[in-house]
């Protein structure tokens, strides 16, 4: 028998049984459709958080206080234990590493903000950042209106501010906001910039953060200690000698004590890659065993196949079908509905892929090219072995029994 004859045999065989057809190709689909969308958000999210980290800055080095020997986890979280603060001279002692471009000291709290004073004044709670003029660089920012935080000392604290576009519309409206005046706790601000569109990054908004000099923060907050220090390096491949000098800096003024944690971007992008591109890859394993229970139901069904097609098995053989052509017949009708299921799968998960981005645009949700591959070719694979034991039991009919029914 050609494989032509042999493919066009399985096709009529297939589209005769209906129940059975719309059995396995909904089992196959459902198993194929479930890989691709749990792949798919475990892809979207490994995305989403590479690209929140990605915009945090480039070449990036994070100084923390507190020591961890874990990077990405929060040292003071780790520890338990109270931490040394990182003082702004600490912070302005990193500028002497060579590899380092622009740092930014960061303090970050909540504030009720004021648009003026007055019992009719608009009030609002949100993020109050406290940087320097390099913050705008580092963390790959841009104006709308006006200018940033200016340069100069940065422990002379300026009353100006620059505001999110949502922090300028709430309290604002319409009117301009430069030159406008904000009250933050008891101090007064003057609005000298207003920044572009950023959306959300790492859970802040920065749409409705208020940035303040440094220094205005300290005396905001009644606090000495930085929450974080920025530090751009020079070039990617200076990152770890910026990292090294700022572990080294910060135990020179501590008394050779190491109670900082400094972590670079590329190490936290790569330990989150890991662990999401692990849990995607686990739960895509999880899905695949669908296509397991569906190949259990391949073979249920293809042995009811067998028994319902005796008569038609024998006169095959009788007529001069080999054990390997009937064997063939069995494989090609597996491979024919794992197929269908598989295609039928794809375009359900494409479907519900495409469903999860207009629920949520600004998660990536995508499935990676792997799992697109290795869905419908599991659910083949499947099929085929599941046929084995009912394809050689066909194979071994004996003709005249098989014509006789006995």
């Amino acid at each position: 028998m050609r494989a032509a004859d042999l493919l066009l045999y399985a096709a009529r065989v297939v589209r005769g049984g209906v129940v059975r057809t719309a059995l396995v190709l909904l089992a196959m689909g459902i198993g194929v459709a479930a890989v691709v969308l749990v792949s798919a958000l475990g892809e979207g999210a490994r995305r989403y958080v590479a690209d929140q980290f990605g915009a945090l800055g480039t070449n990036l080095v994070i100084v923390l206080p507190g020591r961890s020997e874990t990077a990405g986890a929060g040292p003071s979280i780790a520890s338990g234990e109270t931490t040394r603060d990182i003082t702004l001279d600490d912070a302005l002692a990193l500028s002497r590493s060579l590899a380092v471009r622009r740092l930014a000291p960061l303090i970050v709290g909540l504030g009720a903000v004021r648009a003026a004073d007055g019992a009719d004044a608009r009030v609002r709670e949100g993020p109050v950042l406290g940087s320097t003029t390099d913050f705008l660089a580092i963390r790959n920012m841009s104006l709308s209106q006006g200018v940033f935080l200016p340069g100069g000392d940065p422990h002379h604290a300026q009353q100006v501010c620059v505001i999110g576009r949502t922090v300028a519309l709430e309290l604002f409206g319409k009117q301009p906001p430069l030159g406008r005046w904000l009250r933050i706790g008891d101090r007064r601000f003057r609005v000298i910039g207003v920044l572009g569109k950023q959306g959300t990054s790492l859970g802040i908004d920065t749409d409705e953060v208020v940035i303040v000099p440094v220094a205005a923060a300290q005396a905001l907050f009644n606090t000495e200690g930085l929450f974080r220090v920025l530090l751009e390096a020079k070039q990617r491949d200076q990152v770890p000698q910026a990292k090294a000098d700022a572990e080294s800096i910060m135990q020179q003024r501590h008394e050779g004590e190491r109670d900082v944690t400094v972590i670079t971007q590329d190490a936290v992008l790569a330990t989150f890659d890991r662990i999401l591109g692990t849990l995607t890859l686990a739960i895509g394993g999880l899905a695949a065993i669908s296509l397991a229970v569906a190949g259990i139901l391949v073979m249920n069904v293809m042995l009811i196949s067998v028994a319902q097609r005796r008569s038609e098995i024998g006169l095959l053989k009788a007529l001069g079908a080999t054990a390997a052509e009937i064997r063939h017949i069995f494989f090609s009708e597996a491979v024919l509905l794992a197929l269908g299921g598989a295609a039928a799968g794809l375009a359900v998960g494409l479907l519900g892929q495409q469903a999860l981005v207009a629920a949520y645009p600004t998660i990536p949700f995508a499935a990676p090219w792997w799992a697109l591959l290795a869905a419908p070719l599991t659910a083949v694979v499947t099929a085929v072995v599941f046929t084995v034991m009912p394809a050689r039991r066909a194979a071994q009919l004996d003709p005249v029994h098989a014509l006789s029914r006995r």
